[in-house]
C-alpha cells in the first residue's frame, strides 16, 4: 500500500513532508508529480525530513510525497562492470539516451539494463544452499567472470536451476526457503547501501596490496583489505596517485567514486579509463572498472549517498572472492554535503560547522574495508581495500575531515605541493607519511620477497631522516662545515630521492616496479653506500666519491626491464668495486 504525504516545507535539497507516520527511516520516496528521488533521514511524529537527490527548484508546499517502503538499495548483478553511474546508481549513459545531454529531473532508469541477455552457466546442484553459495557464472567482460550467488539472507533448498540466456530479472531457478516460502532466483540481487554486506570472518591484514609505486610499496605499504588516505592541497597529485593505483594495484576490480570533484576532472577520468591499456590483461582498464561520477555541480544529497553506493558494489565483488580497490575522490566533498544537510536540519554543529557525527560516519565507511572469508560453502577469500583522497582547504590537515580520517586509517600518504612544483612524482612526502601495516606484513616480505626487505627499508628511512636533520645544519653553517661521512649521507639520500622515490608514470618501464626490482634497486644504493663509507675510512676524498661515473648508472637502473635487473645489478656492483679500487690506488700513490 502506498503511503502518501504532503510537502510542508522546501529548503534546498531538504523537503519536510507531513502525514508520513507509517513511513520508516531511510525509506526511498518519490517527491511531487515529477517523481524526484529522495530518502527519509529524520522522523518527528508524522513529519519526515527528506533529502532529495535531485534539484528541488519549483517545488512548493502541497505537493505529493509517496514512500516506496524500501531503503536506498543498489542493484547487483551482471552489467555493473564498465558502467558509469551517478551517486544513487542511475546509469548516466542510459539517462543520456533517454533525456539528452542535460540531466533531466525525475528520470527513472533502472541501474542494470533490463534488455541485455547474459549467458548463465550453472555450477550448483539441487539441494541445500545458503547465503553466498555460488549458483553459476556469467562472462560479464573478457576479464571478469561474474559469479551469481544466493542472496546473503537466504537459506533453503535449491529446487531448480537452468542454463541459458537470461536478462537480470528473468528467473533462472527456484529456492524453497527454510520457512517454506518458494522464491525465484534471478541474476540480480538488491542490497541496502547503508548496511555492510555480511561475511564469515575478517582476516588479519598481513599481505601487501602491491602497487608498483616504489615510495608506496617500499616505505608506506598498504595491506590487502587495508585503508589509506591521500590528503593534499590542490595540484599536489591526488588524482594522479589514484590513477596509478587503479592501473597498477594488484586488484581484480576497481571501483572509482568521483565524489563532488570538479566536472573537468571527472571528464578526464571518463575519457582516460576507457583508453588506458590494462597491463595485466592487455584490454582496456574499463573491462574491470565501475565508475561513479557525482560532480560538484550535482545535487549535494546524492554526493552523500555516492560513497555508500560505491562501497556496496565493491563489497559485492569482494564476496565473489575478488580483490577490489575502492578509490574515493574526495571524502572532503562528501563531508561538505553532510555539513550542508546537517545545517538544513538545524542540528547542533560541531567543529567548523561539520556535524558531531562526522567521525562516526567516516569510521562506518572505512570499517567496511577488509580481507574476509565470504559467505558460501567454498570459504573463498576476498579483499576490499579503500583509499580515500582528502582535499583540506589550503592544504591544512589540522581541519576536522583530515583529523577524523587519520584517527581511522592506518596508511597516510601525505602529498606535498612543493614536491609537485619540483616535478617530483608521486609527490608523497617521506617525512610526513606513515604506514602501520609494515610490522604485520614483515613475515610475508621475508617469505615472498627477501629477508633483506625490512632491514633495507629501515636503512632507507633512517638515511632520509638523517638528511632532513643535516639539511637544517647546512642552512646554518654551510656544506663545507660537514664531516665527510655526513656529506656522503646527503649524497646517498639524494640518490634515494631522485633515483628511487621519483617515478615517471609516463615511462613504459619506470611506471611500474615489481617488489623484486624494488628490492634489487634499494639493495644497490645501500651497497654503494657501504662500499663508499669503507673507501672514506681508507682515506679516499669525498669529492672523488661524489664524482664517481658509476653513480649515473645506479640512477638509470630504474629504466632497466624487470628480466635484466639482476644482471645489471651484478655489473654495476663490479664497476663500483673497480672504481673504488682505482681511487684507493691513487691514495696509496700520493702517500
Amino acid at each position: 500500500m502506498e503511503k502518501h504525504g504532503i510537502i510542508k516545507k522546501v529548503s534546498g535539497p531538504l523537503v519536510i513532508a507531513e502525514g508520513m507516520r507509517d513511513a520508516n527511516m531511510y525509506d526511498v520516496v518519490r517527491v511531487s508529480d515529477i517523481g524526484l528521488v529522495g530518502e527519509i533521514i529524520e522522523m518527528h511524529g508524522e513529519n519526515a525530513s527528506i533529502q532529495v537527490y535531485e534539484e528541488t527548484s519549483g517545488l512548493g508546499p502541497g505537493g505529493k510525497v509517496v514512500s516506496t517502503n524500501e531503503p536506498l538499495s543498489a542493484e547487483l548483478g551482471p552489467g555493473l562492470i564498465k558502467s558509469i553511474y551517478d551517486g544513487i546508481q542511475r546509469p548516466l549513459d542510459a539517462i543520456m539516451e533517454q533525456a539528452g545531454n542535460r540531466l533531466e529531473r525525475g528520470v527513472n532508469v533502472p541501474a542494470l539494463n533490463r534488455e541485455t541477455k547474459w549467458e548463465f552457466v550453472p555450477t550448483a546442484k539441487p539441494g541445500k544452499v545458503s547465503g553466498g553459495d555460488i549458483l553459476g557464472t556469467v562472462a560479464e567482460t573478457e576479464v571478469v567472470e561474474h559469479k551469481i550467488m544466493v542472496p546473503p539472507t537466504w537459506s533453503g533448498e535449491l529446487i531448480e536451476l537452468n542454463a541459458g540466456s537470461y536478462t537480470v530479472t528473468e528467473p533462472i531457478g527456484k529456492i524453497k526457503l527454510d520457512n517454506g516460502e518458494i522464491k525465484e532466483l534471478t541474476l540480480m540481487q538488491k542490497w541496502p547501501v547503508r548496511v555492510g554486506r555480511p561475511y564469515k570472518k575478517k582476516l588479519s591484514p598481513d599481505m601487501p596490496l602491491v602497487t608498483g609505486q616504489r615510495v608506496i610499496d617500499t616505505l608506506f605499504p598498504i595491506a590487502k583489505g587495508g585503508v589509506g588516505t591521500v590528503p593534499g592541497p590542490f595540484g599536489s597529485g591526488k588524482t594522479v596517485v589514484q590513477h596509478q593505483l587503479a592501473k597498477w594495484a594488484d586488484a581484480d576490480i576497481v571501483v572509482y567514486i568521483g565524489c563532488g570533484e570538479r566536472g573537468n576532472e571527472m571528464t578526464d577520468v571518463l575519457n582516460e579509463f576507457p583508453e588506458i591499456k590494462d597491463p595485466k590483461t592487455g584490454k582496456t582498464l574499463m573491462e574491470r572498472t565501475v565508475l561513479i561520477a557525482n560532480t560538484s555541480d550535482m545535487p549535494v544529497a546524492a554526493r552523500e549517498a555516492s560513497i555508500y553506493t560505491g562501497i556496496t558494489i565493491a563489497e559485492y565483488f569482494r564476496d565473489m572472492g575478488y580483490s577490489v580497490v575502492l578509490l574515493a575522490d574526495s571524502t572532503s566533498r562528501w563531508a561538505e554535503a553532510l555539513r550542508e544537510m546537517s545545517g538544513r536540519l538545524e542540528e547542533m554543529p560541531g567543529e567548523e560547522g561539520y556535524p558531531a557525527y562526522l567521525g562516526s560516519r567516516l569510521a562506518g565507511f572505512y570499517e567496511r574495508a577488509g580481507r574476509v572469508v565470504s559467505y558460501g560453502n567454498d570459504d573463498r577469500v576476498g579483499a576490499l581495500s579503500v583509499v580515500g583522497a582528502v582535499s583540506p582547504q589550503g592544504g591544512d590537515i589540522s581541519e576536522p575531515v583530515s583529523q577524523a580520517t587519520l584517527r581511522i586509517v592506518k596508511v597516510f600518504w601525505g602529498l606535498d605541493s612543493s614536491l609537485a612544483y619540483r616535478r617530483h612524482f608521486p609527490a608523497i612526502n617521506w617525512l610526513k607519511s606513515y604506514s602501520l601495516y609494515v610490522d604485520m606484513m614483515a613475515k610475508w616480505y621475508d617469505e615472498n620477497v627477501s629477508k633483506d626487505w625490512i632491514p633495507q627499508r629501515t636503512r632507507l628511512m633512517a638515511l632520509l631522516q638523517d638528511e632532513a636533520e643535516l639539511e637544517e645544519m647546512v642552512k646554518l653553517v654551510g656544506m663545507d662545515a660537514l664531516v665527510a661521512g655526513d656529506r656522503l649521507k646527503l649524497e646517498i639520500a639524494r640518490t634515494i630521492r631522485e633515483d628511487y622515490l621519483h617515478q615517471n608514470a609516463f615511462h613504459e618501464v619506470d611506471t611500474y616496479a615489481s617488489l623484486h626490482k624494488q628490492c634489487v634497486m634499494s639493495g644497490l644504493i645501500l651497497k654503494f653506500y657501504d662500499l663508499a663509507k669503507q673507501a672514506l675510512s681508507d682515506g679516499v676524498n669525498i669529492n672523488k666519491i661524489v664524482m664517481m661515473p658509476v653513480r649515473e648508472r645506479i640512477g638509470r637502473i630504474k629504466y632497466v626491464p624487470e628480466n635484466d635487473v639482476e644482471k645489471e645489478y651484478d655489473k654495476i656492483v663490479e664497476q663500483i668495486i673497480k672504481e673504488i679500487d682505482e681511487l684507493k690506488k691513487e691514495v696509496n700513490q700520493d702517500a
